[in-house]
């Protein structure tokens, strides 16, 4: 039983460090086109995007639960403060929403 978890365990490190250490290796003497380098560097924000905005809309029943969370995250995101801050200051408006609604 020990030796399949550790077999397991082993296999997952390694299908996720090999994705991530061969374009490091591949890439690493070669100078990427401005233009490719501006699309690899909007893929995170793409990407969160793609992960938050189902869970906006899908977080309970009730659709302004979600949309007001996500209002008072990219207000207080865009003053520029910490991550930290923003989450906890949705946090607290839906704590806020839940009690009032």
């Amino acid at each position: 039983m020990i030796s399949n978890v550790m077999m397991m365990i082993i296999g997952m490190a390694v299908v996720t460090y090999l994705p991530r250490m061969i374009p490091l290796v591949a890439l690493s003497g070669i100078e990427l086109p401005p233009f490719v380098q501006n699309v690899l560097r909007n893929v995170p924000y793409a990407t969160l995007g793609a992960l938050i905005v189902p869970g906006v809309f899908l977080i309970q029943e009730d659709i302004w639960f979600g949309i007001t969370g996500a209002i008072a995250a990219f207000a207080v995101a865009y003053l520029g403060v910490n991550v930290i801050v923003v989450v906890m200051s949705s946090i607290l408006t839906l704590i806020v929403y839940g009690l009032v609604f």
